[in-house]
C-alpha cells in the first residue's frame, strides 16, 4: 500500500481530520497574505521584501551585506611606516597638506584621514559644573551641527590641498631662528616667504604700515580633527612671534585640535574663503570686516583660531536689523550656550593661554563678538 492508500484510508476512518488540515492551510494562506499587504501598504514590492530578507526568499545574503576586506575601506588611504607618518590621499576640502619631515606628522593632500568625524563630535571630555561645560584639551560638549560641517556645507571654495604651499622647514638652522622646542620656531621672512605673499597677504603698496622686517614666520605643530600630527605655519609681528610659538607649542601638548593652520595666501588672502575652510591664520594687510579700519590682523598682531565653530557676530548688523555673521554657515555656533567641540569660551585652554600672555579675546567684547579673535598691542 502507498502512501496515497494510506493517506485515504485515514480520511475515511476520521472525518475530522481533512477540516483540520484544511483550517490549518487557510490559516497559512491568511497569514501569507496579511504579511505581503503589509509590505505592500508601505510601498515595498515583493522583489523589495526579497532583497531585504534573503535568508527568507532565498537562503541567502544579498551582495550588500557581504563583509568587506578588513583594511581596504573607501577613503582610507593610510599607509603608515613605523616612524607613524601617515600618507593620506584625497579630495576633500578643509583637509590639511603638510608634508612635515617630523616623525608622526601626516602627509594629507586633502583627505580625510582616521575616519574622525571634523562636524564636532570629538570623544573628548566634559564636565558640567554648575550648569557650565568644562573643557578639556579644548574639546567641549557632545552636540553636533552636521549641516554646518565646514567640509560638507556646500559653501567652501573648493582648493587643491596638494599643491597648497607651506615653508615649514625644523630641521634649517636659518639666520635669526629662534626655536621653542624641537618643532616650534621663528623666524625673519626668507625670500621665498616673501616672494609668495607679495601681492597676496602683503600687497607691496606706497601706503603699507608694516614691513617685511616687522613680520615673522612661525613654524609650529598641531593635532587636526583626525587626530593626526600636523606642520603649521603663521606670519605674525616680531613683538608677537614668541608668545604665538610658545603657546601653540603648549597647545600641542595638551591634544589641542586645530583643523588647519596655512599661510591665508592659499586662500587667495580672502579671509571668508579661509574662515570657511576653518583655517587658522594671522598676517593678512586687510580691513576690518565691514568696515575702512586696518584690522590688527593687517599689522600682525591678531590671530583667528578654528574660525568656523568660533564665528564674527556684529548685533544688529545684518539685512533687516539681523545679527551679521561670518563665515557664512556657522550660524549654529553663535549659540555659545550651546555644548560643541572647538568652541573657545573661558573655560577654554586656548583662552586661557592666550590671556596669560598679554592677549585680548573677541568674545569679550560688546557691541560684537569674535570668538576666533585674538589681538594683542604690544
Amino acid at each position: 500500500m502507498n502512501i496515497f492508500d494510506k493517506l485515504n484510508n485515514l480520511l475515511k476512518k476520521n472525518k475530522y481530520v481533512l477540516p483540520i488540515l484544511q483550517g490549518l492551510g487557510m490559516i497559512a494562506l491568511i497569514i501569507a497574505i496579511a504579511v505581503l499587504s503589509i509590505h505592500f501598504l508601505t510601498g515595498d514590492t515583493i522583489a523589495d521584501y526579497a532583497n531585504e530578507n534573503p535568508e527568507v526568499a532565498y537562503g541567502t545574503i544579498t551582495k550588500e551585506e557581504i563583509p568587506e576586506d578588513p583594511g581596504s575601506e573607501t577613503g582610507d588611504d593610510n599607509t603608515e611606516a613605523e616612524t607613524g607618518i601617515a600618507d593620506n590621499t584625497g579630495a576633500e576640502a578643509g583637509a590639511t597638506d603638510d608634508t612635515g619631515a617630523e616623525t608622526g606628522i601626516a602627509d594629507n593632500t586633502g583627505a580625510e584621514a582616521g575616519a574622525t568625524d571634523d562636524t564636532g563630535s570629538e570623544a573628548e571630555t566634559s564636565e558640567k559644573k554648575d550648569g557650565v561645560t568644562e573643557t578639556v584639551n579644548g574639546q567641549a560638549g557632545s552636540d553636533t551641527f552636521t549641516d554646518t560641517d565646514p567640509a560638507d556645507n556646500g559653501l567652501l571654495p573648493i582648493y587643491n590641498k596638494s599643491v597648497m604651499i607651506h615653508f615649514y622647514d625644523p630641521d634649517v638652522d636659518h639666520d635669526g631662528r629662534f626655536t621653542y622646542e624641537p618643532g616650534f620656531y621663528n623666524e625673519p621672512l626668507s625670500q621665498e616667504v616673501k616672494d609668495y605673499i607679495t601681492g597676496t597677504s602683503y600687497p607691496a603698496t606706497d601706503d603699507m604700515v608694516i614691513t617685511y622686517d616687522d613680520l615673522r614666520y612661525v613654524g609650529v605643530l598641531y593635532i587636526d580633527f583626525n587626530g593626526l600630527t600636523q606642520a603649521g605655519e603663521l606670519i605674525c609681528n616680531k613683538a608677537i612671534a614668541d608668545d604665538l610659538t610658545e603657546i601653540f607649542c603648549e597647545l600641542y601638548k595638551a591634544d589641542y585640535h586645530i583643523d588647519s593652520i596655512y599661510l591665508i595666501d592659499n586662500y587667495g588672502g580672502d579671509d571668508t574663503a579661509s574662515m570657511c575652510a576653518d583655517n587658522t591664520s594671522c598676517f593678512n594687510y586687510r580691513v576690518v570686516d565691514g568696515s575702512t579700519s586696518l584690522s590688527k590682523h593687517a599689522y600682525g598682531l591678531a590671530i583667528d583660531i578654528n574660525p568656523f565653530y568660533n564665528p564674527y557676530v556684529v548685533f544688529g548688523a545684518g539685512e533687516g536689523g539681523s545679527d551679521y555673521i561670518s563665515p557664512p554657515g556657522s550660524e549654529p555656533y553663535t549659540d555659545r550656550s550651546a555644548s560643541f567641540a572647538y568652541k573657545i569660551d573661558q573655560n577654554d585652554l586656548c583662552y586661557r593661554l592666550f590671556k596669560d600672555h598679554g592677549f585680548k579675546w573677541g568674545g569679550d567684547w560688546n557691541s560684537c563678538k569674535d570668538y576666533q579673535h585674538f589681538q594683542k598691542t604690544p
